[in-house]
């Protein structure tokens, strides 16, 4: 299965001139714990960054920053792992562990974004497949039994 297919594509963004303020409140009103720091090329969105509630815990809250006076670009991670869209779940998990993060930028071919996947998301689609696995063990027991009997 293509991670295009599970990822999700409401993803909350951020402009890098976003104040670390501003970027804070967007994640409480969405819910989110993360925004995606993206700037406009040839009318779509490029993902260039990520900025976590923890970039701004460690980053702002802890040395007693004010968040007025820095922007998103100012803490998000220098390094953006992204996945395409057509790559295997499988391999996206593995890049994430390769990477160490815990949510990617899902791009299509030239670079646009089109969602975002987290672990949180691999997690669940997991559980609901190790889930269908074992009621067709179960299954396949009674079926026995009934043959058998």
């Amino acid at each position: 299965m293509a991670i295009g297919e599970i990822c999700n594509r409401e993803v909350v963004i951020a402009e890098k001139a976003l104040s670390v303020r501003e970027a804070a409140h967007l994640m409480r009103n969405h819910h989110v714990g993360d925004l995606v720091v993206v700037e406009e090329r040839g009318g779509r969105k490029h993902p260039v960054g990520i900025v976590t509630d923890r970039d701004i815990v460690v980053e702002v809250v802890v040395p007693g920053v004010n968040p007025e006076a820095l922007t998103v670009v100012d803490i998000m991670e220098a390094e953006l792992a992204t996945v395409r869209e057509n790559e295997g779940v499988f391999e996206a998990l593995r890049y994430m562990r390769s990477k160490g993060v815990r949510r990617m930028p899902v791009v299509d071919g030239d670079g646009g974004l089109v969602g975002i996947v987290t672990l949180d998301d691999l997690l669940s689609l997991l559980a609901e497949e190790m889930a269908e696995l074992a009621k067709l063990v179960s299954h396949e027991r009674q079926r026995e039994a009934t043959a058998r009997t």
